[in-house]
C-alpha cells in the first residue's frame, strides 16, 4: 500500500518542493520517518497516531515507512504533520489518490485531530502556485495563502475529519478572503518635536531617499522622539512591497490572523541582542530583526551599548541588502533592505547637558564612540548631532507643521525618484530609492554640475572621503535635489550632503 502528496521545506524564504512518500509493507510493527527530519518532525508520529485515532483511523499493526524526498534537504518544523497523516490516509484506503493528487499540504496536527497555524502559509502558497498545486492549510492561515492567487485552490482546514469530509463529498471548504492588517489610527506626529529644525530637516531627507541615519546627542534631547516619529512620513507600502515584507514575517510566525502587513516594519530591538537575534540564524536559523525590519525602519537606540561583534554583523545586509547565513550543509539568504536609524550619547557620562560637562574630558568620549567601528559608520549616509533642548524651545507653541506635511514632500520626492528609474529601465524590485543605487547608475543621475564638481573633489581630498563616502554624499545630494525638485545636483546640494558626514570626520580627525 502507497500513498503521497506534496509539501514544502523552507530555505530562506524559499519554498522548496518535498514529497512525502508512505509504504505500508508486512513486518515487525515500526513507523519510520526518512528524508532529514529534525525533532519536530521526527515527533510527528506521535501527533499523526493520535490525530488519526481521534477520526477514527489505527494505524495498521504492519511497517510504515515515510520517506521526505529529496533526502538531502533538511526538514524543519511541524508544518510535515498533515502531509504526513494525508500520505497514510491515502496508503490505507481512507482517502482516494485522486483527491490529494494536485495540492501540497503543510500544517500541524494536535491529538485530537485539529489542525493548527504554522509559519510560512504565504511563502508555502507561492512555492505551490510555482508548482502548479493547490494548498491545504490551517484554517487560522487560510487569508494569508490566499494571497498566493487569485485561481489557486486553497483548502483552509480546522479539523482534519473536515478535510476528509471535503474529500468525500460530504461538506465543502470554501476558499478562504485575503486579508490585509488594518493601518494603525494614530503615529506619534512631528508636532510633538519642539525645537530640533536641523535634526527634523535630517529625518526629511533620510525618509526621502531611505538613507540611514545616526543621531548624536545629550540624553533627553529627542532622539529617540525623532526615531519614532519617521514612520509617519514614510510613504505606504505597494501591493508588492506587502507581499515581500509579509514573507518575512509569516517565515518568523508575526503575522497576526494571517492579515498581510500594511505598515512599513519598525524595529527597535534593546541593546543586549545578540548576534543570532538581530542578524538572524541559530540552530534552526530564522530571519533576524534586520530582516523582519525589511523595507522599513531599524532602529537601534545606544548604539555603543551593542555588542561590537553584532554591530559589524549589519555592515553586510546594509551593503548588499540581503543577509546570508552560512552553514555547512546549507546556506540561507533573507531579505534585509532597511534604513538603519541609530542613536547614541556623545560618551558614557551623556555629556552635552546645559551646565554640565563629562568629568573624564574628551577620553571618554574617545573611548565611548571607538566601540562602533569606522567601516559601519561609514555605511551611514547622514550624521547629525542633536543638541540638548533648552527651556526656551520648551515654552514656544506647537510647530505648525507636523508629519502631514513633511510626508507629502517625502512622497513627492519618491515619486520623482520611481519616474526617474522607470524611465531608465531600472527593475523596481532592486532599486527602489536613492539609496539603494549603485555607482554606475550615480553617475547618471546624481553627477553635479561644474560648481559641485569642483566643491566635491576639494571636500573628498581635504576630508579624506572613502568611495564609499564619495558614492553616499552623491545619494544624499541627489535626495536633496528631488526634495527641492530640481532636475539636476549643484553645489549647494553637494555642500548640504557633505555637512552631514562632518561627524564622522571629526571622529577620524580626532584618532
Amino acid at each position: 500500500m502507497y500513498g503521497q502528496i506534496s509539501t514544502l521545506a523552507f530555505v530562506g524564504i524559499e519554498a522548496r518542493q518535498v514529497e512525502v512518500q508512505v509504504r505500508i509493507t508486512p513486518g515487525q510493527p515500526m513507523f519510520a520517518i526518512v528524508g532529514l527530519p529534525d525533532k519536530a518532525v521526527a515527533e510527528s508520529r506521535e501527533r499523526v497516531r493520535n490525530a488519526l485515532h481521534a477520526v477514527g483511523l489505527g494505524l495498521p499493526y504492519k511497517h510504515l515507512t515515510v520517506n521526505l524526498a529529496p533526502a538531502d534537504l533538511p526538514k524543519e518544523g511541524s508544518h510535515f504533520d498533515l502531509p504526513i497523516a494525508l500520505a497514510l490516509m491515502c496508503a490505507m484506503g481512507a482517502i482516494a489518490p485522486d483527491a490529494i493528487q494536485g495540492f501540497a499540504a503543510i500544517g500541524e496536527l494536535a491529538l485530537d485531530g485539529s489542525i493548527r497555524g504554522v509559519p510560512g502559509a504565504l511563502p508555502a502558497a507561492i512555492g505551490a502556485n510555482a508548482m502548479k498545486k493547490g494548498l491545504i492549510c490551517p484554517a487560522d492561515v487560510g487569508s494569508e495563502a490566499a494571497w498566493a492567487g487569485e485561481d489557486m485552490d486553497v483548502l483552509a482546514a480546522p479539523h482534519l475529519l473536515s478535510l476528509v469530509n471535503h474529500f468525500k463529498g460530504l461538506q465543502t471548504l470554501s476558499r478562504p478572503q485575503p486579508n490585509v492588517e488594518e493601518p494603525a489610527g494614530h503615529l506619534p506626529d512631528l508636532k510633538d518635536i519642539k525645537g530640533q529644525e536641523s535634526a527634523k530637516r535630517a529625518l526629511e531627507i533620510a525618509a526621502a531617499g531611505g538613507h540611514n541615519l545616526l543621531m548624536i546627542g545629550p540624553p533627553g534631547s529627542g532622539k529617540s522622539m525623532l526615531a519614532a516619529r519617521l514612520p509617519s512620513i514614510l510613504p505606504p507600502l505597494s501591493p508588492e512591497e506587502m507581499l515581500d515584507v509579509s514573507m518575512v514575517h509569516s517565515l518568523a510566525g508575526e503575522l497576526s490572523g494571517g492579515k498581510l502587513i500594511s505598515a512599513r516594519p519598525f524595529r527597535a530591538p534593546h541593546h543586549s541582542a545578540s548576534m543570532a537575534a538581530l542578524v538572524g540564524g541559530g540552530s534552526r536559523p530564522r530571519p533576524g530583526e534586520v530582516s523582519l525590519a525589511h523595507l522599513g525602519v531599524l532602529f537601534l537606540d545606544e548604539l555603543p551599548e551593542f555588542s561590537p561583534q553584532v554591530l559589524d554583523g549589519l555592515r553586510q545586509p546594509l551593503e548588499a541588502g540581503e543577509t546570508v547565513i552560512a552553514r555547512a550543509n546549507h546556506r540561507i539568504t533573507y531579505p534585509s533592505r532597511i534604513q538603519l536609524i541609530a542613536a547614541m550619547n556623545p560618551c558614557r557620562c551623556g555629556g552635552g547637558k546645559p551646565g554640565q560637562s563629562c568629568k573624564r574630558g574628551p577620553r571618554c568620549a574617545e573611548d565611548y564612540q571607538a566601540r562602533v567601528s569606522g567601516p559601519l559608520l561609514d555605511r551611514i549616509d547622514l550624521q547629525i548631532e542633536v543638541p540638548a533642548v533648552s527651556a526656551a524651545d520648551l515654552v514656544l507653541p506647537p510647530p505648525r507643521e507636523g508629519s502631514a506635511e513633511v510626508r507629502a514632500r517625502v512622497t513627492a520626492a519618491r515619486q520623482r525618484q520611481r519616474e526617474r528609474f522607470e524611465a531608465l529601465g531600472v527593475a523596481s524590485n532592486k532599486v527602489r530609492t536613492n539609496a539603494d543605487c549603485s555607482g554606475r547608475l550615480l553617475e547618471e543621475i546624481a553627477m553635479p554640475d561644474e560648481e559641485g564638481v569642483a566643491l566635491l573633489r576639494q571636500a573628498a581630498e581635504a576630508l579624506g572621503l572613502s568611495a564609499r563616502g564619495f558614492h553616499r554624499t552623491l545619494k544624499v545630494a541627489r535626495t536633496l535635489a528631488d526634495l527641492d525638485g530640481a532636475d539636476g545636483v549643484g553645489r549647494i546640494q553637494i555642500a548640504e550632503a557633505l555637512s552631514y558626514r562632518g561627524e564622522t570626520l571629526r571622529q577620524r580627525q580626532a584618532a
